[in-house]
């Protein structure tokens, strides 16, 4: 991967973690307002219309998938879609934001447990210091300057379900590894969102949930922002991502996840800056360099001729 393209790809990995940021307090917002499955269907209504024009836009046709590439980007739509944002939009409802992205940023830790056993990726100590100096980062910045104070506070079940969640990203970066072999990042995202989307509308329809929902301006907008930035855009560029650099790579990303979302709260709320964050956001980002800070192979991602 030449310098340029490496230095496009962390660029947008960078702002996947900024808009995945912002999702703690738009997810807030809707959760507040909506049941979890129908928060996260109308989420995920908004993201395929947004998937699909993206696609229109780079003039890239959706191809007839055969029986295998089906199979996995149902997978991808059950992990990554359907499931994860049921539980993550359940687990917005009780977990404050800074919590909840604590949990989350276990992502990587699992990403790079599981690229080991199932890839076979080389656990080196470089990695093993980088995740543990992210983590420690997001618990200084969260905790205050006590991660101890975490651990205090109990284990509820929204705890619970975004926990679920970080197994559920692992298996889902994990299997895009794969999916990206044959598929681009665009078509791969689409199709997922496709198939987790009826998953998703199947779940709103047992509960009777399915019809319209009544919200305000803010919960809609709210909705609209996590379709077309946190999951349109976001979720094709971490394929990308995870295509360039490797799942492991990739997945530390999202330990800037905490860091946007403070950032954004001291902006649009008005939250103090203290010392904490700042220690915090700089380990954070000591560990992401010294994980991705080696040459990295590069991986064609081989697009599909068009049916």
């Amino acid at each position: 991967m030449s310098a340029p393209s490496r230095i496009l790809v962390l660029s947008k990995m960078t702002l996947v973690a900024l808009f995945w940021g912002g999702t703690y307090i738009t997810g807030h917002i809707a959760a507040g307002e909506m049941s979890a499955p129908s928060a996260a269907l109308w989420r995920f209504v908004i993201a395929v219309a947004a998937l699909y024009t993206m696609c229109l836009m780079q003039h890239e046709r959706l191809p007839r998938l055969s029986a295998r590439q089906w199979a996995a980007v149902i997978c991808l739509g059950l992990c990554g879609v359907a499931a994860y944002n049921l539980l993550f939009m359940y687990g917005l409802q009780s977990v404050p934001a800074s919590r909840a992205s604590l949990i989350i940023a276990l992502c990587p830790a699992a990403t790079m447990f599981g690229a080991v056993l199932v890839l076979g990726d080389r656990l080196t100590w470089t990695k093993l210091l980088g995740t543990a100096l992210a983590l420690i980062g997001v618990a200084i910045e969260l905790s205050g300057g006590n991660p101890l104070a975490l651990l205090a506070q109990g284990v509820e079940r929204g705890e619970v379900a975004l926990f679920g969640c970080v197994i559920l990203w692992a298996i889902y970066t994990l299997l895009s590894k794969r999916t990206l072999a044959d598929l681009s990042p665009s078509v791969a995202t689409t199709y997922a969102a496709l198939a987790g989307t009826a998953m998703l509308a199947l779940v709103a329809f047992a509960r009777g949930e399915l019809a319209f929902p009544h919200a305000s301006t803010a919960a809609w907008l709210s909705l609209a922002y996590m379709g077309v930035f946190g999951t349109a855009l976001a979720y094709v560029w971490y394929l990308e991502g995870v295509g360039a650099l490797g799942p492991a790579r990739a997945a530390i990303f999202v330990n800037l996840v905490p860091v946007a979302a403070i950032a954004l709260g001291v902006l649009l709320l008005g939250e103090r800056i203290t010392t904490p964050i700042v220690v915090g956001a700089g380990l954070v980002v000591v560990g992401i360099w010294l994980i991705n800070r080696q040459a990295v192979p590069p991986v064609h991602v081989v697009a599909p001729h068009a049916p």
